[in-house]
């Protein structure tokens, strides 16, 4: 299965777009998103094309192609104007004989993982900070932030083809 993964939209139509156009070229079967959809939180600064009611539409309109994890941003006030489930703490995803732990990464992370096997993947987003690392016997991919990169990362999400990982620039 191919997976375009993607985390921390904040209510960006701008970057959702962009994310969304990516996802629409790639070929990938599945949008998988690691949560904070509409909200910007209070932290952050409004980010680029800031419309949540715009968001909204944009993922209702995919809804059959989304699997999604809630994030610290996330509340059952965004639920009730999504047309797909965002309100569990993380997914299991098995693509051959990987099984990857989809969640945010404000309950479960590196430095806090769930108990995972030698084979699986921790993949979480909150950070808004790319990386492919390592972390004992556990394989951590973060995809960035779609629409608030954070330390001079890019605007990026990630590709899952056949458990191959590639990062994707959506400013290019």
């Amino acid at each position: 299965m191919k997976l375009l993964i993607a985390s921390d939209i904040h209510g960006s139509a701008y970057w959702c777009g962009k994310m969304l156009d990516r996802f629409a070229s790639s070929g990938a079967e599945r949008l998988l998103l690691l949560g904070d959809l509409l909200y910007h939180g209070p932290r952050n600064d409004l980010p680029k094309g800031y419309d949540p009611k715009e968001v909204t539409k944009m993922l209702n309109a995919i809804a059959d192609k989304l699997i999604c994890v809630r994030g610290n941003c996330d509340s059952e006030v965004d639920q009730m104007v999504l047309e797909f489930p965002i309100m569990a703490d993380y997914a299991y995803i098995c693509i051959g004989e990987q099984r990857i732990f989809a969640t945010h990464g404000h309950l479960f992370s590196p430095e806090e993982p769930p108990k995972l096997g030698n084979n699986d993947i921790l993949i979480s987003g909150h950070t808004h900070i790319t990386y492919d690392k390592s972390v004992g016997n556990l394989r951590c991919i973060n995809p960035g932030s779609v629409s608030l990169p954070k330390d001079d990362t890019r605007h990026s999400c990630v590709i899952c083809d056949d458990g191959k990982f590639t990062f994707i620039n959506l400013e290019e």
